[in-house]
């Protein structure tokens, strides 16, 4: 058990209510409190399950922030929330079997990617497009790809959430967000019951974080649905390529 000193208490405080805020529009939350957490001395397993803990009180007020303001139906999502959940537990009970620096590689060039489409794609807004997947196909195909990566790494996962509801499911960006937020929760809670039995977590720390991840998410689902595409593409577009350089510095 580590001492947290006040200070470091309150970076960690800080550094949650940052990342709920920035997650609950864009993605890339744990970009700001896995860093931190390492650095109030936890050791990577405890603080990958740490901040799952947290992430969950950000993602799952952020879901219900965008379904109180009509943008998602959690009734009819409940089944793509399970498969996500399912497929964040099995990628995080696979974290230490499966080797990933290959991906690791790749994953900056595909955060880049998708900074470049929503940056420079024309037409991106908060209206529905065409459709390139059933509901069903969607579902059966996207969600549990992403959800075993969110267990499995992480970082990222709301940016491929997100580019999968603009391109297949013809979702506008807004609506894609709020159903980003959904799955999202679920993977995380997924994840998060995998890690809890394995990694430690350490819950009083996590559940502090939580509150403090819930206050940002309340904030950031607020102007989210207010401003919609206007205010999400360009931060999804700086989380996205911040996301990126982090990894490739890690690398060097």
């Amino acid at each position: 058990m580590i001492d947290l000193g006040l200070d470091l208490f309150l970076l960690l405080i800080g550094a949650a209510f940052a990342a709920g805020f920035v997650d609950s529009i864009a993605g890339g939350g744990g970009l700001i409190t896995l860093p931190v957490l390492m650095l109030a001395g936890l050791s990577p397993a405890q603080a990958l399950a740490t901040n799952k803990v947290q992430g969950v009180f950000g993602a799952g007020t952020a879901a219900l922030s965008y379904a109180a303001r009509g943008l998602v139906d959690l009734r009819s999502q409940w089944g793509s929330a399970l498969l996500a959940g399912a497929a964040g537990a099995a990628g995080a009970v696979l974290v230490s079997a499966i080797p990933t620096d290959g991906l690791r590689l790749v994953l900056p060039v595909i955060l880049i990617g998708i900074a470049l489409f929503f940056a420079f794609k024309p037409g991106l807004n908060d209206l529905d497009r065409t459709r390139r997947l059933t509901p069903a196909v969607f579902a059966m195909t996207v969600v549990p790809f992403i959800g075993f990566y969110d267990g499995l790494i992480g970082p990222g996962a709301g940016a491929f959430y997100m580019i999968g509801f603009v391109t297949l499911a013809g979702y506008g960006v807004l609506k894609a967000t709020a159903h980003t937020k959904l799955l999202n929760f679920a993977s995380n809670l997924g994840g998060l019951g995998a890690f809890a039995l394995v990694g430690q977590p350490m819950w009083l720390l996590g559940i502090a974080m939580g509150a403090a991840q819930i206050a940002g998410a309340m904030l950031g689902a607020r102007l989210a649905s207010r401003v919609g595409a206007r205010l999400i593409k360009p931060l999804l577009v700086t989380t996205s390529t911040v996301l990126a350089l982090r990894l490739i510095w890690q690398m060097i």
